[in-house]
């Protein structure tokens, strides 16, 4: 059987597509504020795309407030006006897809804040998971193999210990991303991951420290490198 990938491009063009059709359910009065969404396979059928691309494009609408998802219930019309609904969904479909560089520096960006955050706010159980992230990126790095994950699973460790929950939203929604561009981009070395190793390790001392300011200069000290092939590149 042959299995078909579909690159973001076309994942992103297929979402667009099916937000213009629930706009159209919506403006032909088909689908109105407060209304419960079919299921994912009737709309699927309708629509004529994967239950995948129905649900990550139900979630993304999720997001930006058109829907809401209520336990046991189902997937709701978000109570919102027939003028700002369209304004809102115009918005949604006029956005682009961010470039790397746009994710990286919006990544750096929410870590220095996340950071300090997870400094005073860590709980133990934040530290082991940080720990056990910076463990499995370690032995990955010493084994020659590709730890980008492991990485990102470290960071995503701080923001969730940062206790807020927007910014830990906006880092699981940027990180497969940046996992799916840092191949492409060659941002990996090796030389960068084994100095990586011992930044991980500065900057999970200063949260289990519980001390801000150090936390957020060990991570401007981490982000050195990065940062400045942020700028570098050409784009």
């Amino acid at each position: 059987m042959k299995v078909e990938v579909i690159n973001q491009t076309e994942k992103h063009s297929l979402q667009k597509q099916v937000i213009a059709k629930f706009k159209d359910l919506i403006n032909y009065k088909n689908l109105e504020p407060g209304d419960k969404l079919p299921s994912e396979r009737m709309l699927s059928e309708k629509f004529e795309v994967t239950r995948s691309t129905i649900r990550d494009t139900i979630q993304k609408l999720e997001f930006y407030g058109i829907l809401k998802s209520i336990p046991q219930s189902g997937t709701f019309i978000a109570d919102i006006g027939a003028v700002a609904m369209n304004g809102m969904i115009d918005d949604i479909l006029r956005l682009e897809d961010p470039d790397f560089k746009s994710l990286v520096e919006t990544r750096i960006l929410l870590e220095l804040k996340t950071v300090r955050l997870a400094a005073l706010r860590r709980t133990e159980e934040n530290l082991e998971e940080m720990k056990k992230a910076l463990d499995a990126y370690t032995l990955k790095v010493k084994n020659g193999e590709n730890a980008v994950q492991e990485d990102l699973l470290f960071h995503l460790a701080i923001a969730k210990a940062s206790g807020n929950s927007v910014m830990n939203t906006f880092m699981l929604i940027i990180t497969p991303e940046i996992i799916t561009n840092f191949a492409k981009y060659h941002v990996c070395d090796e030389s960068l991951s084994y100095q990586a190793i011992e930044e991980h390790q500065l900057v999970y001392e200063a949260i289990k420290k519980g001390d801000p300011k150090l936390a957020k200069q060990r991570m401007k000290e981490h982000f050195k490198v990065l940062y400045q092939y942020c700028y570098n590149i050409k784009g």
